[in-house]
């Protein structure tokens, strides 16, 4: 599907598909939809009304045209009330538009810019919006699958507004290259774990690494991992016949930037629970466990491209966690890089046990920000369910930042505190650490867990991702099951708000 935009009025284009909006309860429909309606000789109000067509988020009416206009169908797609309309009601009505014409195969389509006009939103979000919106609805991951689907020919965006065509390109090619990263990391989670072992997901980086001049990375094995002393990264992956590696990916932009960030993945391309085995039923996506290194490479992938001015780096740890004659057991010790030790009381708990190596190794760059993102504990799950991300940081301005960020993006998190008081769950009778903080709170005290590995003077925020990350039920129009991407859009839009 290539996506344009041009100038001229929707009444008049020829195409397959013509995608118009509404707002719920609308009686008489206005602007561009009024003026299609009005050519029909008011056939879209008289079938809204026939159909019960309500204008509700999502909801869709398709009319066929019979000649009246060059356009042989319309498509009238509901946006809902407008007191709550936003940019993520754009996403959802571009991605419920094209899921509904996708099965007629049509080789021309021409949409409304949805949000611009009586939404009275900036046409460049507007625009980058729906290209997100229908990307990421388009999406299907077909490597294993013999039959391809055959997509959209031509895409058109048209407003009757001239004056808003360069907004629109400019748009549509921020939105192509925040969708092509968030698309990168759903294919590479949603790979099964056979094809996707430690040494594939950092090969995955120095692919990227090879196709722009601007990103460099390095991939350190367990030999260079042995003499680092980085003790939380080999004891996970003891278990596994499959050697653990450390990616080290650095982008800087072609002017002196005034600040560094560093994003930290966590990268277990499966996740059994080592000796503390997971059920069965818990097992069968967790090949999802590496979806935080895999939105680290999402954000790497398009960075130089979108112009980012801040040198950013990325590092993750990739291993597999594996049940094995050699395999970490509970109540071992383990000593990081940062020389802390800790006793390992439930190896299914081992992200952390990464994250820390990597956390040290990204306080020693001395940057403004470090972000950790992981689909680090259920019990984030539990308590703010499958779609949100819960957000721990150490100042309030980096979370607030994140947190508006997501809201630009649609891509839901909460923050969550940093309790103090919790602390003392951590301690061990014979390490520095233990790596579980009882029955209650997990998620807080993994948060806590990993806060004990950054420097207090440095800006940290860790993104529980665990729900989000991978969709076990379809989400949204444009977050079906399997790997969704989450929070790469999150992320490029807060490097570019830097």
């Amino acid at each position: 599907m290539d996506i344009f935009c041009k100038k001229g009025e929707l009444q008049k284009e020829a195409c397959d598909v013509l995608i118009v909006n509404e707002f719920e309860e609308v009686d008489e429909p206005g602007g561009a939809t009024g003026a299609v309606n009005k050519s029909l000789d008011g056939l879209l109000r008289s079938l809204m009304k026939e159909e019960g067509f309500k204008g509700q988020a999502g909801q869709i009416l398709l009319v066929r045209t019979s000649g009246a206009i060059p356009a042989r169908r319309v498509l009238v797609v509901g946006l809902g009330r407008r007191e709550d309309f936003c940019l993520e009601s754009v996403r959802e009505a571009s991605a419920s538009a094209l899921n509904a014409i996708r099965s007629l195969k049509p080789k021309t389509v021409v949409s409304i810019l949805h949000g611009a006009g009586v939404g009275g939103l900036d046409p460049m979000a507007c625009a980058q919006a729906m290209v997100e919106g229908m990307r990421l609805a388009a999406y299907v991951f077909a490597r294993y699958k013999k039959q391809k689907e055959n997509g959209i020919g031509a895409f058109t965006i048209v407003t009757t507004d001239g004056r808003a065509i360069p907004k629109v390109k400019k748009g549509i090619a921020q939105g192509e290259k925040y969708a092509a990263g968030t698309l990168l990391t759903r294919d590479l989670v949603n790979t099964p774990a056979m094809d996707m072992r430690p040494i594939d997901l950092a090969q995955a980086a120095q692919a990227i690494a090879k196709k722009n001049s601007a990103v460099h990375v390095q991939v350190s094995g367990k030999t260079r991992l042995e003499s680092m002393g980085a003790g939380g990264i080999l004891g996970v992956a003891k278990g596994s016949d499959h050697e653990p590696f450390l990616v080290h990916l650095t982008y800087k932009p072609k002017t002196r930037s005034r600040k560094k960030i560093v994003l930290v993945g966590k990268g277990v391309t499966f996740d059994s629970g080592g000796l503390s085995l997971k059920p069965a039923d818990y097992m069968m996506s967790m090949k999802c466990d590496m979806a935080g290194a895999a939105a680290v490479l999402g954000v790497f992938s398009v960075i130089a491209e979108l112009g980012i001015k801040q040198e950013v780096h990325g590092i993750f740890a990739t291993v597999e966690n594996m049940p094995s004659g050699c395999a970490i057991r509970p109540g071992d010790v383990v000593r990081s890089l940062s020389k802390k030790t800790v006793e390992v009381l439930n190896t299914d708990a081992e992200g952390r046990l990464i994250l820390m190596d990597c956390l040290t190794l990204a306080g020693r760059l001395k940057p403004q920000a470090i972000i950790d993102l992981a689909t680090l504990t259920g019990a984030c799950m539990v308590g703010l369910g499958d779609e949100i991300t819960g957000v721990m940081a150490n100042q309030p301005e980096l979370a607030q930042s994140l947190l508006q960020a997501a809201a630009q993006t649609g891509e839901k998190m909460w923050e969550l505190p940093l309790e103090k008081n919790y602390i003392k769950l951590l301690k061990s009778n014979v390490a520095d650490l233990q790596n579980i903080g009882g029955k209650w709170g997990g998620a807080l005290t993994a948060g806590l867990f990993l806060q004990e590995f950054v420097d207090p003077k440095t800006s940290w925020a860790h993104l529980d991702i665990a729900g989000p990350a991978f969709a076990e039920r379809d989400l949204n129009a444009y977050n079906k099951k399997g790997a969704t991407g989450h929070p790469v859009r999150t992320l490029l839009s807060y490097l570019q708000s830097l």
